[in-house]
């Protein structure tokens, strides 16, 4: 753990927020660098216009992002991956899911709340790779039901598997360790295919014609559904394994 890494943590965070949008269907409005107008206003003690949000730079967004997240999820304090995984988090979502998100991924309570209790199960944790994995899988399940992933799934998805590959590659530095994961979330997105494929084949089968009709209509569903989760499961996984593969290459060239 060290305030060095807020950095490194900022570079990845502004690589996925972009510069200047005012997407019609983003609820913040316009943003620039992922600052929406009302935390600039706030920050600044006054109202802006977007023509301040347009012009506002990267250093003072940095400032932003120091004061409101990375000092509330107590980034200096985690070890590095986990600061990675509740500050991008938090970004995204608002301090407490980034916190609560990191908390569930630790096993202790969720209460959004990054203090001693976290900490201290961050810095003895055995398997922080596996922490920082299953706070990825809390945060993805919790897109997935937003009104808005149809419009914005899909980089949600592409930025939580690199926030993901990312944070295991500050946490084991270890381009191996890396790459080992890649192979892992493959092997993970051929199962999911294939289980995907299965409960389709096994929702059509013959025998499943001497069932009643209505009990036949809610075979095929439940098959249908289950197709449905263990497909987006292997998109997800597919996800995780090329941006695995992306951060291994990253650290193999230096």
């Amino acid at each position: 753990m060290t305030a060095n890494n807020y950095l490194a943590c900022l570079d990845h965070v502004l690589k996925w927020e972009g510069g200047f949008v005012d997407h019609p269907r983003d609820p913040g409005g316009a943003t620039n660098f992922g600052i929406t107008r009302d935390t600039l206003s706030a920050h600044r003690g006054q109202p802006v216009s977007k023509q301040d949000v347009r012009d506002l730079t990267v250093g003072e967004a940095g400032e932003i992002y120091r004061a409101k997240y990375w000092d509330v999820i107590r980034g200096d304090k985690l070890p590095n991956g986990m600061d990675l995984v509740a500050f991008d988090g938090s970004v995204n979502s608002g301090p407490a899911r980034g916190a609560r998100w990191l908390q569930k991924g630790l096993g202790v309570p969720a209460d959004g709340v990054i203090g001693s209790v976290t900490i201290q199960a961050a810095e003895t944790a055995r398997t922080g790779i596996q922490v920082i994995q299953r706070a990825c899988a809390v945060r993805m399940g919790f897109l997935r039901k937003l009104g808005t992933w149809s419009t914005f799934g899909r980089g949600w998805a592409r930025r939580v598997a690199d926030t993901e590959a990312g944070a295991v590659a500050m946490y084991s530095r270890s381009a191996d360790v890396v790459a080992g994961e890649a192979d892992r979330a493959g092997r993970a997105k051929v199962a999911n295919t294939t289980g995907a494929t299965g409960s389709v084949a096994g929702g059509a089968g013959s025998g499943l014609l001497d069932l009643p009709e209505w009990a036949l209509g809610g075979v095929i569903v439940v098959a249908v559904a289950v197709a449905l989760f263990m497909a987006l499961n292997a998109a997800q996984h597919a996800r995780r394994a090329t941006a695995y593969r992306e951060k291994q290459k990253e650290m193999a060239n230096g």
